[in-house]
């Protein structure tokens, strides 16, 4: 009997509020005692679902305005920000216009030059960061772009009903411009560096429906599921849609075929939020050799289910992307570059330590050090076992201090690779010889 995540029981009071916001327009007003009425449920239950509706991002509450249903912001957007999350960024107060607090906006521009010539710079959905200069706060309102009004600063009262009838916001920040565009440029830059992170909301596919099992039924049925679909292993339902078990192939072995499912399964299953990254997803499979990873939320109700040839696609994709948003590990390694191969097949990587690598004592940073070392792990294993990995220990000595400005080698060595592990070394040596050493051993995760 084909299951997927319909056919159950009746939803619950919680599931019930869900869906009744989910099918609000955007833009419409959420009451808690009006949804309670409707659906015919307190409002402590009401309360509870507008604020896990509100963590989705499916409403957004707003003082002197209410709750209000949102549209839910895409990962592939991240990098637009919003007037709201403009205003938290700049701890900002909103002077005006808070029902344009959810719109976002595409550009910013610095209001150091004169009116007339900031007019053309100005355009709908932008946002002008500038001082206190009422003239050009009526104006950018005018021509459909937000206002942000540095150094604590407010505007007329005749501005700010001016941006309540266009509904764009006017927000002051008691910082000045250079703080406040700091500010803002490095809220954007962790955005591209969190869009690049697939995780596996990114890449399930919600509506399919899952191959399951349900509690009460038999080993016969399970036979019959898996000859049927091809598959082997099927998450165990109980009335609530919870993951309670997983059925394999290898629990039902030699079982007669009118024994029950919920004395064969596997109980205490392996699952994943939607939220986690990819990778994590792919460690796990590995570690735990399973093919099939089911998807739950926090009631652990099944939401989708992962398989491991998804896994790895995704894990291609990922190793194929264009970089957006250097991190901290980016930033360390960008000077660095991979030599030939030296005579007896060692791989070298040289570069030089800079300032910035540098810690209290005017040496590089034990911490840095680390980084640059298990980053030439990381590069010698995808070249030669076109593979990643998660390191799971590691042994490092510190053999004496690396100057600033050093012209450093760092040489990792593969000493033992499985299917599933690997084991290696890394030296860093200098001018003076040998500065560091350091013993990893790691867990493999499927080709990338």
């Amino acid at each position: 009997m084909t299951k997927g995540l319909q056919g159950f029981d009746s939803p619950t009071k919680h599931e019930r509020l869900m869906l009744y916001i989910g099918k609000l327009e955007i833009g419409a007003k959420i009451s808690v005692r009006t949804m309670a009425e409707e659906l015919g449920v307190s409002e402590g239950t009401a309360y509870k679902a507008i604020k896990e509706a509100e963590s989705l991002g499916l409403v957004s509450t707003k003082e002197r305005i209410g709750t209000v249903r949102i549209d839910r912001k895409k990962r592939g957007s991240l990098d637009r920000l919003t007037f709201a999350e403009v205003a938290d960024i700049v701890e900002g107060q909103l002077f005006g216009g808070a029902a344009g607090l959810d719109k976002t906006l595409h550009k910013f521009v610095i209001g150091a030059m004169e009116l007339d010539a900031m007019v053309r710079y100005i355009d709908a959905g932008s946002l002008l960061i500038i001082g206190n200069r009422e003239k050009a706060h009526q104006c950018a309102i005018e021509q459909g772009a937000g206002v942000l009004i540095t150094g604590g600063f407010g505007t007329s009262d005749e501005v700010m009903k001016l941006a309540d009838a266009h509904g764009l916001p006017i927000i002051s920040s008691k910082h000045d411009t250079f703080t406040v565009a700091s500010m803002i440029n490095r809220a954007m830059f962790d955005r591209l560096i969190k869009q690049k992170i697939v995780l596996v909301e990114d890449i399930v596919t919600y509506s399919r429906p899952v191959e399951t099992m349900r509690l009460g039924e038999t080993a016969a049925q399970f036979h019959e599921q898996s000859g049927r679909t091809g598959g082997s292993r099927f998450p165990v339902l109980d009335d609530r849609r919870r993951v309670v078990g997983m059925m394999t192939a290898k629990d039902a072995e030699g079982a007669s075929p009118s024994q029950l499912v919920d004395k064969l399964m596997s109980r205490h299953p392996i699952t994943a939020a939607p939220n986690i990254p990819i990778a994590s997803a792919a460690l796990t499979m590995a570690a735990e050799g399973i093919d099939l990873l089911p998807i739950v939320d926090k009631n652990r109700k099944l939401l989708a289910a992962l398989s491991r040839s998804e896994v790895l696609e995704a894990m291609r994709y990922t190793g194929r992307q264009l970089e957006s948003g250097d991190t901290f590990d980016d930033l360390i390694r960008a000077g660095f570059e991979k030599l030939g191969s030296e005579p007896g097949g060692e791989w070298i990587y040289r570069g030089r330590i800079t300032p910035q690598m540098s810690g209290s004592l005017g040496t590089i940073s034990e911490g840095v050090l680390v980084t640059l070392m298990t980053q030439a792990v990381h590069g010698l294993v995808r070249e030669l076992g076109k593979r990643d990995l998660v390191i799971e220990s590691m042994t490092t000595y510190f053999v004496r201090p690396v100057q600033l400005d050093s012209i450093v080698s760092i040489k990792p060595r593969l000493l033992e690779m499985s299917r599933k592990n690997v084991k290696l070394e890394v030296e860093v040596e200098d001018q003076s010889g040998l500065a560091a050493k350091a013993m990893l051993t790691a867990q493999l995760i499927d080709p990338f």
